[in-house]
C-alpha cells in the first residue's frame, strides 16, 4: 500500500509540474477524497518551499538541496542508495547524518525527482 501511495505522489507531482490548471482540473476532480487530501498536502508543501531538514543555499553545493547545515546534497545520497549503499553505511560514512535526515532526503527526492535526476546527470558528466 505504501508503495502505491508513493507512486501516486510521484504521478501527481509529475502531472502538477507539466500541466496547466485547466488541463489538470478534470483529473483533480476525479480523485478520491484521500487522493485529493494528498494533492492538497503536496501543493501546500510546494508553496512553502520548506522541507524539514532540507535547505538550498545559493553558492553552497551549486545551490542543490542539501541536508540542513551540511554540504551533503540530497542527490549524492540518492545516487549512493542506487549504487547499493545501505542506509546504515550512509550513516556510518557521514557521521553528522541522522536517520531522520535520510528520511527527509528520500521524501524530498520523491517529491522533486526531476530535480534530483538532473543533478545526478549533471554531476556524472563532470
Amino acid at each position: 500500500m505504501l508503495e502505491y501511495l508513493y507512486g501516486k505522489k510521484k504521478f501527481m507531482t509529475s502531472i502538477i509540474t507539466k500541466m496547466t490548471l485547466k488541463e489538470l482540473q478534470p483529473q483533480l476532480l476525479a480523485l478520491t477524497p484521500e487522493e485529493k487530501a494528498q494533492a492538497i498536502e503536496l501543493l501546500a508543501q510546494s508553496l512553502r518551499k520548506f522541507w524539514s531538514g532540507i535547505q538550498k543555499t545559493p553558492g553552497v553545493c551549486g545551490g542543490d538541496a542539501c541536508i540542513r547545515q551540511t554540504r551533503i546534497p540530497v542527490w549524492v545520497l540518492v545516487n549512493a542508495r542506487r549504487l547499493g549503499i545501505s542506509e546504515a553505511d550512509l550513516l556510518e560514512d557521514y557521521p553528522t547524518l541522522r536517520a531522520a535526515d535520510l528520511a527527509n532526503a528520500w521524501a524530498y527526492a520523491e517529491a522533486y525527482s526531476d530535480e534530483i535526476e538532473i543533478a545526478i546527470q549533471n554531476n556524472e558528466e563532470d
